[in-house]
C-alpha cells in the first residue's frame, strides 16, 4: 500500500515522502496519527497545495521540541513502586508512568512519546528515550525504588544488590556484637571472686 508522508518517520522517510507500506500498519498507525495519507492523486495534489504550511507548522513544533529537549535530556525521575526483596516490581512501570513522573516534574510529556521496548519490571535505575518530535529524540532515566530514601541511594550509583548486602551486613555485625558483649559479660562473671564460707563459730559454753 502506498502512502504519502505527512512528517518524517523513522526508518521510512522524510515528509512528501511516497512509500510503500503494509496495509495493517497504514491502518493501525499512520493513518489514524495523521502521519501519513492514502497516496491518490487527490491526496498528493492537496498535499502539494498545503506543502508550505505543513513545512512551517513542522519546523515551528521542531523548535518547540528542541526548546524542550535542552531542559528535559538527562532529566532522572523518581517513580515509586512495591516490589520483592529481590527487587522484582509487584507490577511494572509503563509510558503513562514515565509520563506523569515527568509531568509531575513542570516537563510537558505525553505517554505516546515515551519510547518503551518493555514494560519496566524492575527496581533501578532505567535509560528511556522520549521522542518529542519526529526530529527530536531525548533520554531521560526513570529512578525505580520502593522509597525516596532508597531513591537517593540509587541515584549515588548503588543498586538493590548492594543495599540488600549492606543490610545483610549490617544485620550480621550487629548479631556478632551482641555475641561479643554476652561472651564478655561471662567472663566477667567468671573472673569475679567467689566469697568464701564462713566457718560456724565454735561454741564455747560448756556443759
Amino acid at each position: 500500500m502506498q502512502v504519502i508522508l505527512l512528517e518524517r518517520v523513522a526508518k521510512l522517510g522524510q515528509m512528501g515522502d511516497v512509500v510503500d507500506v503494509k496495509p495493517g500498519y497504514a491502518r493501525n498507525f499512520l493513518l489514524p496519527q495523521g502521519k501519513a495519507l492514502t497516496a491518490s492523486n487527490a491526496n498528493i495534489a492537496s498535499f502539494e497545495a498545503q506543502k508550505a504550511q505543513l513545512e512551517a507548522r513542522n519546523l515551528e513544533t521542531k523548535k518547540e521540541a528542541e526548546a524542550l529537549a535542552e531542559k528535559l535530556d538527562g532529566q532522572q525521575f523518581i517513580v515509586i513502586r512495591s516490589a520483592s526483596d529481590s527487587g522484582a516490581l509487584y507490577g511494572s512501570v509503563t509510558p503513562r508512568d514515565a509520563a506523569d513522573a515527568a509531568t509531575e516534574a513542570g516537563f510537558t510529556v505525553d505517554k505516546k512519546q515515551i519510547v518503551l521496548v518493555a514494560p519496566i519490571k524492575e527496581l533501578g535505575l532505567h535509560n528511556v528515550a522520549v521522542k518529542l518530535h519526529p526530529e527530536v529524540e531525548v533520554g531521560i532515566a526513570l529512578n525505580v525504588a520502593r522509597s525516596e530514601e532508597e531513591a537517593e541511594l540509587q541515584a549515588s550509583g548503588k543498586s538493590i544488590q548492594d543495599l540488600a548486602a549492606e543490610e545483610e551486613a549490617a544485620a550480621e555485625f550487629e548479631i556478632a556484637e551482641l555475641f561479643d558483649d554476652m561472651g564478655a559479660a561471662a567472663s566477667d562473671d567468671e573472673d569475679a571472686p567467689v566469697a568464701e564460707e564462713e566457718a560456724p563459730a565454735e561454741d564455747d559454753s560448756t556443759s
